[in-house]
């Protein structure tokens, strides 16, 4: 028996010999994404396992080392403020207990899924532009099936915002100087607000807060904080990219008042 051809081959459709009629640059979207999720990875894996310059000023811990645990932690005073368990290795990063996390929480995340299934997967790249697979699962089997571990990743994720806050509140804090305010508190802190709207506008947690719910009526609190989340989740696609863009600002920012390239300013203290 002829296997049945499907898709833009399919005998019912229309005989068109060019891949697609689009004349526009339909390829630009995809390509830039692509680019910068991928500048987003590398710099990011690069920081990740780099092992210096992620304290400054005695109390700045860039978010790509918090909680940072490691033993390795000890060539910073004051930057492990959970205590410090896991072993000293090259390639293990300081803040191995959350990154991994973090990581698998964005790569499951519903936006951040149809960002790379556009561009890097190409399924499809663009409207009216066929894609080059040959049959279509969706998240069915593995490895798509794990998707759906995003929802239950999200409260791992709260978690580890909890901890981003922490580390902003006591960066106002230094260990000489008492209360200070410098440039550094306002990176962090700006970085820890869009954190928080990026995660709360997640469509797990708006699932949380009225997903379950048949009348909502009978939960006003829950209706109520329902509809905050549903208005920050139509902009969830924006803070997906902007707190990918605060976490290079911010931990460039400690990166560089570490290594001495740069002098924090202090507004107060």
């Amino acid at each position: 028996m002829t296997a049945q051809v499907r898709g833009v081959a399919a005998p019912t459709r229309a005989q068109v010999p060019a891949g697609t009629l689009r004349t526009d640059r339909w390829w630009l979207l995809p390509a830039a994404t692509t680019v910068g999720l991928l500048t987003f990875v590398v710099y990011g894996g690069f920081r990740a396992f780099q092992q210096q310059y992620f304290f400054a000023d005695e109390r700045y811990l860039t978010p790509f080392y918090s909680p940072c645990v490691s033993l390795g932690c000890a060539s910073e005073p004051g930057s492990a403020h959970f205590g410090m368990f896991l072993p000293d290795h090259p390639l293990i990063p300081y803040a191995a207990l959350s990154l991994p996390f973090l990581l698998v929480f964005r790569l499951t995340c519903y936006y951040y899924r149809k960002a790379y299934y556009r561009s890097v997967w190409i399924a499809p790249a663009a409207c009216a532009v066929p894609e080059p697979h040959a049959k279509y699962t969706g998240e069915t089997r593995f490895p798509l099936i794990l998707q759906n571990a995003h929802r239950y990743l999200f409260y791992l994720t709260v978690i580890i915002s909890l901890i981003n806050t922490y580390d902003a509140i006591v960066a106002f804090r230094h260990p000489d100087d008492g209360f200070v305010v410098g440039i550094g508190n306002v990176v962090l802190l700006a970085n820890v607000v869009l954190l928080w709207c990026y995660t709360l506008s997640c469509h797990s947690c708006r699932h949380v807060m009225g997903g379950r719910l048949t009348h909502f009526s009978k939960h006003p609190v829950r209706y109520r904080i329902w509809t905050w989340i549903s208005a920050l989740n139509t902009r969830h696609a924006t803070f997906a990219w902007i707190t990918l863009g605060t976490l290079v600002v911010t931990d460039l920012y400690v990166l560089l008042v570490a290594s001495g390239t740069i002098t924090d300013l202090r507004l107060v203290g």
